[in-house]
């Protein structure tokens, strides 16, 4: 799941569990979807990327880069501390929003596109709540 600072999601795939998560990174900011705004071209990428050590590799920074997105990843073998907690709660809060849809929290489907669609209702309430929530 990809995010956004204040916790709306942006993106979302689903892959099997066997899967490691790194595998999906550039292909979950290549799904995120024209953010218009008042007046020229619809954003596309967000300028920065924040990710935990998982995704610490040269091949990902170099894909970032070519994105024009700048990549705050912790480094592998570092000390723990780097900072990046901060920002990193705000996936796990949105996930744990997507826990409280019963359907997404335990996967009772076989076929991985109804729970693709489930999954895509729930991140589309996500972020009615939150706009809701500002009017």
């Amino acid at each position: 799941m990809l995010t956004e600072g204040n916790g709306m999601p942006l993106a979302a795939i689903v892959t099997g569990a066997n899967r490691h998560d790194v595998t999906q990174l550039l292909p979950l900011v290549d799904g995120v979807p024209p953010v218009r705004s008042k007046r020229g071209r619809p954003r596309r990428r967000p300028q920065r990327l924040y990710a935990d050590r998982a995704y610490d590799s040269r091949e990902h920074r170099q894909g970032l880069r070519s994105r024009h997105i700048i990549p705050l990843i912790a480094k592998q073998g570092a000390g723990h501390g780097s900072g990046l907690g901060v920002y990193r709660w705000v996936v796990e809060r949105t996930l744990a929003w997507l826990h409280q849809y019963r359907r997404l929290r335990v996967r009772y489907e076989r076929r991985d596109d109804i729970h693709e669609a489930f999954l895509s209702i729930g991140c589309s309430l996500i972020c009615f709540r939150r706009v809701s929530s500002f009017c």
